[in-house]
């Protein structure tokens, strides 16, 4: 399911916001902005803080280098990348999460190209005359050369009350066509038209509307205009066990920038109730 290119609009909204110079102590650090510029300015830099990448002063680091990735670094770093202002957010579950990614034996890294992970990005389009809230689902795309992000899925109100699933959990004695209509070569088959809000009890069981192909369709035809972005966030399941949203938090101080903004312990069935949740599905 993790699946046009949007990532020049998204890194457009990841925008530098300087802190304010103060003292303050999150986990292990207690700083000045002179010892670390706090704000996770980027994605990337989340990525490269997360897995102990960056230095104190906001230097990428490499293999090479003697702090790469190392036990002390991440120590460090790993509490700062939360909410702290968050009320979702429990002491409990960001100890356990860390502890996992932490272990001096097995430690847990993230993987830009490793998949398991999406972006919600929610727009604003022209439909029907009127501006209307969009989201997209977009996911890496790994390519011979390189990779990029593509559109893996949509969600759009009046889609969805348009073309909804049916429910047929109960047999529908109206919204069937006999076993005997070919017969009468399917003379019967006016009653699939007569009402076109019943059009989907006519289709197969396992029918499942597909959304982005009518969201290209409305585009292609020029009924549904993108007007601009709002906003973002992404959606994490690469650490087994774990799901995690990462939003961008605009304000002073240095618990700034993407930060993890929920964090749940999850296994294998609720990882995908989740996904569906996430999808709107």
């Amino acid at each position: 399911m993790l699946k046009m290119i949007f990532a020049p609009a998204i890194f457009f909204l990841l925008v530098f916001i300087p802190c304010h110079a103060q003292s303050q102590t999150f986990g292990d650090f207690k700083y000045d902005e002179t010892e670390l510029y706090a704000e996770t300015k980027q994605v990337n830099q989340f990525f490269r803080r997360f897995n102990g990448e960056e230095d104190k002063q906001g230097e990428r680091l490499y293999e090479k280098d003697r702090d790469f990735r190392t036990y002390k670094l991440r120590k460090k770093y790993v509490p700062t990348l939360f909410n702290l202002e968050s009320s979702i957010l429990n002491d409990a579950g960001k100890e356990k999460f860390s502890e996992l990614v932490l272990d001096k034996d097995r430690p847990v890294f993230l993987d830009f190209h490793g998949g398991a992970w999406l972006c919600e990005l929610n727009t604003l389009f022209i439909y029907e005359g009127q501006e209307q809230a969009l989201t997209l689902f977009l996911v890496l795309q790994e390519e011979e050369v390189g990779s990029k992000w593509v559109i893996d899925g949509v969600y759009f109100e009046p889609f969805y009350d348009l073309l909804k699933k049916p429910d047929n959990s109960n047999f529908n004695d109206s919204k069937f066509l006999h076993p005997l209509s070919h017969e009468v070569g399917f003379m019967n088959i006016f009653r699939v038209f007569n009402e076109s809000d019943s059009l989907e009890y006519f289709g197969n069981k396992y029918f499942q509307p597909d959304y982005l192909s009518l969201f290209f369709y409305e585009i292609k035809k020029g009924r549904l205009e993108f007007k601009t972005v709002k906003d973002l966030k992404f959606h994490f399941f690469q650490i087994d066990g774990w799901y995690f949203e990462l939003t961008y938090f605009n304000r002073a101080g240095y618990n700034s920038g993407w930060l993890i903004s929920n964090l749940l312990e999850i296994d294998e069935k609720n990882r995908d109730i989740l996904l569906n949740y996430i999808y709107h599905e």
